[in-house]
């Protein structure tokens, strides 16, 4: 359904170019080892993952604004809906934001990936 969009890329971590397969080597997000382990090309349409060394440092930016993101909405959840005290909702965030750390990771290098490359029509459709 949203097959060729950025949003279908960055939110199944798949290649931004074909689609057609996962960038990580691991389907497990919790494996301390394997969280940021990927391919170094996609096996459908061959693109390199990494366009150059160091390439998903400027990923560090984007986790920094989705984890913001993360903690302001468990703020606004906790504070206005469940009308927490300040002292338990310090320990959700903490808590949902130690929990969530390999989902930021993922995310945030799906989304600099997705900033660089396209969607290739051509490329999907190569078998």
């Amino acid at each position: 359904m949203l097959k060729g969009t950025k949003l279908y890329s960055i939110f199944t971590g798949t290649c931004p170019v074909c689609q057609n397969e996962s960038m990580y080597t691991s389907s497990n997000l919790y494996n301390p080892k394997k969280t940021q382990e990927m391919k170094e090309r996609c096996s459908h349409c061959d693109t390199k993952y990494k366009i150059e060394p160091s390439f998903f440092y400027g990923s560090m930016y984007v986790s920094y604004g989705v984890g913001v993101a993360i903690a302001m909405i468990t703020f606004a959840l906790t504070y206005f809906v469940f009308d927490m005290s300040r002292w338990n909702i310090f320990l959700i965030i903490t808590f949902i934001s130690i929990f969530s750390l390999p989902i930021v990771i993922r995310l945030s290098r799906n989304i600099w990936i997705n900033i660089f490359m396209d969607y290739d029509k051509e490329k999907a459709r190569k078998s």
